[in-house]
């Protein structure tokens, strides 16, 4: 019985967690929050044990300084879209992904840190604490490599912006699984 119902939470959990890019309330999200978060979300698979993650966290004490850092890597014409858009969210959490040369490890780096970024979603919709995960432009510039400090042989992997919400945003329906289904012959 218990075996159902943990599994019927799970499944529950996967389908309603949405990803909160708007509409975030004024709670703070604590460091201490995203650690605990992050202690269960690192048990994602990972190919040799590699771990190949790190976390730069920003919190709402920080976000103003960050947003202007980061936001003044743009052209001058979009630095000030650019700073509004990055103090939309409460918090950041920056994941950063070491970058092995050979091309099978680096796509196996890439996958797991991703499992874990799927794994930090679902934890953080249970305590109703809003994520996104970013990939715009500016993760791929040197510029904001050399502001975050990270490695040559590191890769930003996204920014996840983070916030307390209200409302969960809409669900959007899935192609059925049937369409992308097939058996081999």
């Amino acid at each position: 019985m218990e075996q159902t119902r943990q599994q019927t939470d799970l499944k529950k959990i996967i389908r309603e967690r949405r990803s909160v890019k708007k509409g975030y309330n004024n709670k703070p999200v604590q460091q201490e929050t995203v650690l605990e978060i992050l202690e269960d979300a690192i048990w994602a698979p990972t190919h040799g044990v590699r771990q190949p993650w790190r976390f730069i966290f920003v919190g709402s004490d920080k976000k103003e300084t960050f947003a202007k850092q980061i936001a003044a890597t743009y052209p001058e014409e979009r630095q000030q879209n650019r700073e509004e858009y990055l103090n939309e969210p409460n918090a950041f959490l920056v994941v950063i992904m070491q970058e092995p040369e050979l091309q099978k490890q680096w796509d196996e780096n890439f996958g797991a840190t991703a499992c874990m970024i799927q794994n930090f979603q679902l934890l953080a919709w249970e305590e109703k604490l809003g994520v996104v995960w970013k990939t715009n432009p500016h993760i791929y510039d040197p510029n904001v490599k050399e502001i975050l400090n990270v490695g040559e042989n590191e890769k930003i992997v996204g920014f996840l912006h983070l916030g307390y919400f209200d409302e969960s945003p809409a669900k959007k329906d899935r192609i059925p699984v049937t369409e992308k289904f097939s058996v081999f012959k």
